[in-house]
């Protein structure tokens, strides 16, 4: 996989008994970057990239060494929320007075400031209100807030000999800007912030003309990426290709398409069957690999497609772009905030009673069955729910309508967790009735979504008037929270969904490529997603005979 340089971090609690900042929010699924948490100013500080302290060390040698080491080229970051001690005159700043608790709302001072590409333009934090008044030239303010119709500094930095001093009176690292530019900030200072005009060009390999141009539009949409190049073996779709992106170069053959140097990223939007040879042929010929989903259509073939990424140190990753649905976002924070207590059991279905297409997704040795189409997707929402172990899988099938196709009519996939939890997957197209789309059970409430149904009136110059339905898979369900209360009743409430951001995924894609930050979909996801796949269809050959998932 792609190699990231280490960031080494050392965090301090000023305060004796203080326990250090470890940051979780920023570090989490970031294995290039480690903390190592002390109480005091340890004498040797090589080898640390960064030190973390909450407040400035009382003493004046241990601000000394603190000092020396910023001045040798590495980072202090003083966390000054609520502290009164004093800070080294070098930093250039100082904590002001504490205000009240509020919401306060960040932003840039410079909305072009590299630091937040791709990061919403402003957010609200919890928190006191504590400006830092600059007191010395060549202080940067990177965030502020506005406060009384003024711009108050909340994060600064100024240079220190080779290295750099940074202070901030933010309490509240959850919002995404907030931690990001945290993160951000000491990679800049590490050197290795990408240059403001870098950008990955992206090849696409397969150029479907619904799938193909929205990864296009995605690409010419998201910041630090653009489309260079289509790949296909139909000359018509590559035609349609140059007429979505004029100036785009076409290629017949995947190995040309591979040798352009202006290609970065391959996106392998081919069919499943092909997923594994081509990702490999990509990841060797020094191109990273975004694979359409589903990964592979078994373990073996992943786990070769991962050897692949090892072996010459390329990024792979599954189009899992469902992770960003409105829906599945509302359940995840629902479960992060404990709103249902500990979910323990969890049902996700899809289809209804329509004729199958009649292109490869219908035929089960190109697409692997009825599972692997909306299954990679809703299996995919399972694991990231309920991120336990896998312990075994079992799978049924039904046969009993369309016979002109070699998928299955229905699929059901039950899944046991090595903890006990439990979830199930059904992917019906003889269901002339369907079951929510969400059911999720916990120990103190309850989720459920069901389907909406939803058609779009449109003007007609002749008719006056059609109708356009818009299908249910991409009409968000209408959510509801149910909770037990005192007194033992339940109380229903409908949840809120987030705004849809449909460039999201490409966003998060280009952070990790240029900043080596987390994947919302990482890889081990999506291969325990095929694992399951494959258990299941090895139950379903059995009769639906249990079968155990290696590696969970």
């Amino acid at each position: 996989m792609i190699v990231h340089q280490p960031l080494r971090i050392l965090a301090i609690a000023s305060i004796p008994g203080e326990a250090p900042p470890t940051w979780p929010l920023i570090t989490e699924a970031m294995d290039h970057v480690r903390i190592d948490a002390t109480t005091g100013v340890p004498d040797d500080l090589d080898g640390y990239d960064a030190v973390i302290s909450i407040g400035a060390p009382s003493s004046r040698a241990d601000s000394g060494k603190l000092l020396s080491h910023a001045e040798r080229g590495a980072v202090w970051l003083v966390l000054a929320a609520g502290q009164e001690q004093k800070l080294p005159e070098e930093f250039g700043v100082q904590p002001g007075p504490v205000g009240p608790q509020t919401e306060l709302r960040v932003m840039f001072t410079d909305g072009a400031n590299p630091l937040g590409a791709r990061l919403p333009d402003a957010v609200y934090a919890q928190g006191i209100y504590q400006p830092l008044e600059i007191h010395a030239g060549e202080t940067e303010t990177v965030l502020y807030v506005d406060y009384h119709y003024q711009h108050s500094s909340l994060l600064t930095i100024r240079g220190c000999g080779r290295g750099h001093l940074a202070c901030t009176t933010l309490q509240d690292f959850g919002p995404l800007l907030i931690r990001r530019a945290l993160y951000r900030l000491l990679r800049q200072c590490q050197g290795l912030a990408p240059a403001p005009e870098r950008s990955l060009g992206i090849g696409i390999l397969g150029y479907a003309p619904s799938v193909g141009r929205l990864h296009g539009i995605a690409a010419e949409r998201t910041h630090g990426l653009h489309l260079v190049a289509a790949c296909d073996l139909d000359q018509r779709r590559l035609d349609q290709a140059k007429i979505d992106f004029p100036g785009i170069v076409a290629y017949g053959k995947a190995a040309e398409m591979a040798n352009d140097p202006a290609v970065d990223l391959v996106i392998v939007a081919t069919a499943p069957n092909s997923h594994a040879a081509l990702s490999i042929q990509m990841l060797e010929a020094g191109r990273h690999v975004l694979c359409e989903k589903p990964l592979a259509l078994n373990a073996a073939e992943s786990q070769a497609m991962r050897q692949a990424a090892l072996a010459n140190q390329m990024h792979l990753s599954c189009h899992q772009n469902r992770r960003w649905d409105p829906d599945f976002l509302a359940i995840s924070q629902a479960l992060a905030d404990n709103l249902i207590g500990q979910p323990f059991y969890l049902e996700t279905f899809v289809g209804g009673f329509h004729h199958p297409c009649g292109y490869w997704h219908s035929h089960a040795p190109v697409s692997g069955g009825t599972a692997y189409d909306w299954g990679a997707h809703y299996l995919d929402w399972i694991v990231g729910l309920l991120p336990e172990p896998v312990e075994s899988v079992v799978g049924t099938r039904h046969k009993r309508v369309w016979h002109d196709v070699t998928n299955a009519d229905q699929e059901r996939i039950q899944i046991r967790f090595t903890d006990g939890r439990e979830a199930e997957f059904i992917h019906s197209d003889i269901a002339a009735t369907r079951k929510p789309k969400w059911y999720v059970l916990g120990t103190t409430g309850a989720i459920v979504g069901h389907w909406r149904d939803i058609s779009a009136v449109k003007a007609d110059p002749l008719y006056y008037y059609s109708w356009d339905d818009i299908p249910a898979t991409e009409m968000m369900p209408a959510l509801t929270l149910h909770r037990r209360i005192p007194g033992g009743s339940i109380e229903a409430t409908q949840m809120v969904l987030p705004e849809r951001d449909p460039h999201a995924f490409h966003a998060n894609l280009a952070d990790h490529l240029l900043w080596g930050e987390p994947l919302a979909a990482p890889l081990t996801d999506s291969m325990k997603v095929v694992a399951i796949l494959e258990a299941a269809a090895a139950s379903m050959a059995a009769g639906g005979k249990p079968e155990a998932v290696d590696g969970g």
